[in-house]
């Protein structure tokens, strides 16, 4: 809480709804993640998203693992440590599965850590609807949990998901909606887009396929994004439509979220309309020195890192400077309008200037993380980011995972690991 100076603490604080709850700084690092192991306690009768609980808290939990072991075997840092990040990230886990239980696969959207779906709390198992994105950010998290414990059921769970999700797509538009029935399968929400409630299904397909090297997530990502360029795609505008009638718009407004989809695109190989979509936004952006939450009906701006995220990948895919110039334009309007004694304030409306007093994890996760990225010089980090894939929350995951021991049943892509261990995957066109 940036300006009062404060801690968010459950239950003294409003709610908002959702889970509350550094860089190149090797020591820190260390200190922090004692503090972790010896503060925090997962045995807790609180309700929490299933969704904002794997991308924040257990990606968080396995991000610091991986860089953990990297840190250890350098030698300098972590040579006590026994994967106590990782105990604690299958605690986790296990404490989300029976989110899972359900006819569909399709995990329920909030779970009680202490006592599962069916605990005191009525607003868990009485709950049947759920945003696609909820469902199909699972994956990354959920494999990796499974390939670094050897247990492949948290795995098994995220692909059954997204295997369901991918058996409801509209057959006529392969596209999805935006909220499911997770008993039923129908779709409550039929609007389709690339922002709020979808947006990182689309993300973990392909991210899916470069982490776990399975061919069957590529594919399905190249339906989903030919029918995405088909109709969800106005250059340099990205509009909802309806999955029945994809010619038919749903709105005709874009949310802040959608900014992540150029960076997607990057991955995907396809620069030219990642281009344009991401100038689209700098205007915007120099316009009202934020993104609006919502373009133009609802002025919030949580300090969201979509645009920095899109900017760092463009620079990286394309070397133009041009982006390290949009890239200084965040940093300053942050430092301006945003920067309070306590931390950097949300905005609670882009054209007044006027002030949150929130501070979300995101930010720091992944704000500050694609800025220092985006200017840092290669002899400036610990690692090579090429070895790695980033998660929703900007987590770093090892492309080494595809070749940890998993189901069988799951095949890998050859040419995926030759590029792993070349170390040339990252921005290459895997496509």
């Amino acid at each position: 809480m940036p300006l009062t100076c404060r801690g968010r603490v459950r239950g003294l604080e409003p709610s908002r709804g959702d889970v509350d709850d550094l860089l190149n700084k090797t020591t820190e690092f260390e200190a922090a993640v004692r503090k972790v192991l010896s503060d925090v306690t997962l045995d807790n009768d609180i309700v929490v998203s299933v969704f904002e609980t794997n991308i924040r808290v257990l990606g968080g939990l396995l991000g610091g693992h991986s860089m953990a072991l990297m840190l250890k075997e350098r030698g300098e840092h972590m040579q006590w440590y026994q994967d106590e990040l990782l105990h604690m990230a299958k605690d986790l886990g296990l404490r989300l599965l029976p989110a899972f239980n359900t006819s569909s696969g399709l995990p329920y959207p909030r779970v009680n850590l202490k006592h599962g779906v069916w605990g005191p709390d009525s607003r868990t198992g009485t709950e049947t609807d759920t945003c696609t994105a909820c469902a199909g950010t699972i994956i990354l998290e959920f494999a990796a949990l499974s390939r670094y414990t050897g247990d492949p059921v948290f795995e098994a769970h995220a692909r059954r998901a997204m295997d369901f999700l991918w058996e409801k797509r509209q057959r006529n538009s392969n596209l999805v909606g935006t909220t499911i029935n997770i008993h039923s399968g129908e779709w409550v929400r039929r609007d389709s887009g690339v922002g709020a409630g979808i947006d990182s299904y689309y993300e973990y397909l392909l991210k899916a396929y470069i982490l776990l090297g399975d061919d069957m997530f590529l594919q399905r990502f190249n339906i989903h994004y030919a029918s995405i360029m088909k109709y969800i795609s106005q250059p340099p505008l990205l509009l909802d439509v309806h999955i029945h009638k994809p010619l038919l718009p749903a709105r005709t407004w874009m949310d802040s979220l959608l900014a992540f989809f150029p960076g997607l695109q990057v991955l995907k190989g396809d620069i030219r309309p990642a281009i344009e979509t991401h100038e689209m936004l700098y205007q915007v952006t120099k316009k009202h020195n934020f993104l609006p939450e919502v373009m133009v009906h609802w002025a919030q701006h949580p300090l969201r890192p979509e645009f920095a995220e899109s900017t760092y990948f463009l620079y990286k895919a394309t070397g133009d400077p041009y982006y390290l110039e949009a890239g200084r334009t965040i940093l300053d309007n942050l430092n301006r309008f945003a920067r309070v004694p306590c931390g950097f304030a949300a905005m609670k409306d882009v054209r007044t200037g006027s002030h949150e007093d929130r501070m979300d994890s995101f930010f720091l996760a992944e704000m500050f993380k694609y800025l220092f990225l985006l200017f840092a010089e290669d002899e400036e980090l610990l690692f090579d980011v090429e070895d790695y894939v980033f998660t929703t929350e900007a987590h770093f995951l090892p492309l080494s995972l595809s070749t940890a021991p998993h189901s069988s049943s799951i095949p890998l892509n050859k040419t995926v690991l030759t590029l792993v261990r070349k170390k040339r995957f990252f921005f290459c066109n895997i496509i």
